[in-house]
């Protein structure tokens, strides 16, 4: 399974893939900003996107709303700092498929993503 990571902090996408390298997850690219996501989503096609929400350039829920707009239709994670139930509500609007709040247990993370997939595989 192909993941992209989108997130501006290198920090953050290193960590994402140590945790999802201990879950087996292997096969993962990088975007620095939703821009670069954008122009790396074709090529690289995944199967399943962590995307952060605060990001220069072009902000995850930016990105999640053209790639949706474009015919994208890889799940998305949104993986953020953002609680607000508001923002949650705004994000699964946008194309979201999950949600999950920085930070978060490796655990967490594998049950997100096995949520995440077993909803688009049943939609």
């Amino acid at each position: 399974m192909k993941i992209l990571l989108v997130d501006d902090s290198r920090t953050i996408r290193n960590v994402q893939k140590g945790v999802l390298g201990q879950l087996g997850y292997t096969d993962i690219e990088e975007a620095c900003d939703g821009l670069d996501a954008l122009t790396k989503v074709g090529s690289v096609n995944p199967d399943l996107m962590l995307v952060d929400w605060n990001m220069p350039n072009m902000d995850g829920l930016t990105f999640v709303k053209k790639y949706r707009a474009q015919g994208g239709k890889a799940p998305i994670m949104m993986v953020t700092t953002e609680a607000e139930k508001n923002r949650v509500i705004e994000a699964i609007k946008a194309g979201v498929n999950n949600y999950l709040i920085k930070p978060f247990s490796p655990d967490l993370l594998s049950q997100r993503i096995k949520e995440t997939l077993e909803k688009t595989k049943a939609a």
